[in-house]
């Protein structure tokens, strides 16, 4: 398994917010988790962040309203859990309300740089599911699919699966990737975390290696070597003189 530039398992909850206005500042770069109610979507998390306990599942989907923020050890860098939808049993006051909020946190948050929509790969591309990924569409997001609880099915079961909903995903004509997880096989961990890694900007937390700089002082030097011998042998030639009018 490839290492990750950021480290995932540091991630810490820092506050839940109602509402966009509630969250930290509008700086650096965020990536979204979302998903139905009964998708995996905290598993997910737990499983990415190696930590049992970091997105709390609630035994009354849909219940719990708010937005997760969990920090990253890396400079102004965050995952956000946005709270679960489809779920039946919540008043249609609470979904409208929470609707809003997700149109308007897809819409404003400048620093939200990618989305990643889970789904159950025995119940993938639900309405609701289709509608998020027009709306991110919509405003320029790149949207990673997860199918989460892959190992539910057997391996030819999983690739049929995943090659139609990538087939499916081309009619949304935007940056949607589709992948394979699971959090009991362990499975999708890499390319999630390629995926988080390139929208989170982890290559600009990457210092140059002691060779490479080595190698750019030694390309200096030589560039300076070279200006400084063409100088002298211009120097050291006679001028020559003008020629003289008629």
């Amino acid at each position: 398994m490839s290492k990750s530039i950021i480290n995932y398992r540091k991630a810490s909850f820092f506050t839940s917010a109602p509402d966009i206005r509630r969250l930290p500042p509008d700086t650096g770069y965020e990536v979204a988790f979302a998903g139905r109610s009964n998708a995996g979507k905290s598993s997910s998390l737990n499983t990415l962040t190696q930590q049992t306990g970091l997105a709390r599942t609630s035994k009354t989907p849909g219940r719990t309203q708010l937005i997760n923020v969990f920090n990253l050890e890396e400079e102004d860098r965050r995952l956000i859990d946005l709270p679960g939808y489809g779920f039946a049993k919540v008043p249609l006051q609470m979904k409208l309300k929470w609707q809003k909020s997700l149109n308007e946190y897809l819409e404003k948050r400048e620093c939200l740089k990618g989305l990643v929509v889970l789904m159950d790969i025995r119940h993938p591309m639900k309405e609701l599911d289709q509608n998020l990924i027009y709306w991110a569409v919509e405003v320029g997001l790149p949207i990673l699919v997860l199918l989460t609880k892959a190992d539910k099915y057997k391996s030819g079961k999983q690739k049929a699966e995943l090659l139609k909903i990538r087939e499916a995903s081309l009619a949304f004509q935007g940056d949607v990737t589709v992948e394979l997880f699971s959090s009991l096989k362990k499975q999708g961990i890499v390319q999630l975390s390629r995926m988080l890694d390139k929208w989170l900007n982890a290559a600009e937390l990457v210092e140059p290696q002691a060779g490479e700089i080595e190698g750019e002082a030694a390309d200096d030097q030589t560039t300076a070597e070279a200006i400084e011998v063409s100088d002298q042998s211009a120097a050291s030639e006679p001028d020559q003189d003008m020629p003289k009018a008629d």
